[in-house]
C-alpha cells in the first residue's frame, strides 16, 4: 500500500483508491452520492482532503453492514465537514442503524423459515405463497390485479 506523506494534505483520486482499498469508479459514485466530496485543480483534478480516507471507509463499513446510501449520507451529514470520523461518532450513529438492522434480521429469518415449506410444495401460488406473494396486504381486501 502506497504511504502518502505526512506534509500531503490532498490525495489524488488514485491515491485515494490505493489507500481505502475502493476502485476509482466507486470513489466517483461515492463524490455523486454526496457521500465524499473534494475540490478541483485549475487543471479540473479531484483532489481530496485526508480525512476523505476515514469517510470512504466509514460508507464501505455501513454498505457491508447492508445499509442503504441514503442512510450513509445521513449519518454523514450529522458530522462536521472536514472531520474524520470518530470511533464515538462510528458508535453513536451505528446505533441509529440497530432497529432497523434488527428488524431486516427477522424479515430474513422469516424468509428463511418459509422458503423451507415452498421447497418441500412447489406450489409459488399467488394466492396463498409466502416467496412469491409475501405480505399480501392488498390480496386480504380485494382480488385481482390493482397495482
Amino acid at each position: 500500500m502506497p504511504q502518502i506523506p505526512e506534509k500531503i494534505h490532498e490525495l489524488t483520486v488514485g491515491q485515494l483508491s490505493a489507500r481505502s482499498g475502493a476502485a476509482v469508479s466507486a470513489l466517483h459514485f461515492y463524490e455523486s452520492k454526496g457521500l465524499i466530496s473534494s475540490r478541483r485543480t485549475s487543471g479540473n483534478q479531484r483532489r481530496f482532503t485526508r480525512d476523505t480516507l476515514r469517510r470512504v471507509a466509514f460508507v464501505r463499513a455501513a454498505q457491508r453492514v447492508g445499509m442503504p446510501l441514503d442512510a450513509i449520507r445521513e449519518a454523514l451529514a450529522q458530522l462536521p465537514e472536514e472531520r474524520t470520523p470518530t470511533r464515538e461518532d462510528w458508535a453513536r450513529l451505528s446505533e441509529l442503524w440497530r432497529a432497523e438492522l434488527d428488524a431486516r434480521l427477522e424479515r430474513l429469518s422469516r424468509l428463511r423459515d418459509q422458503l423451507s415449506d415452498c421447497i418441500g410444495c412447489g406450489c409459488l401460488s399467488l394466492k396463498s405463497c409466502a416467496l412469491s406473494n409475501p405480505d399480501d396486504a392488498i390480496g386480504a381486501v380485494i382480488t385481482g390485479s390493482r397495482l
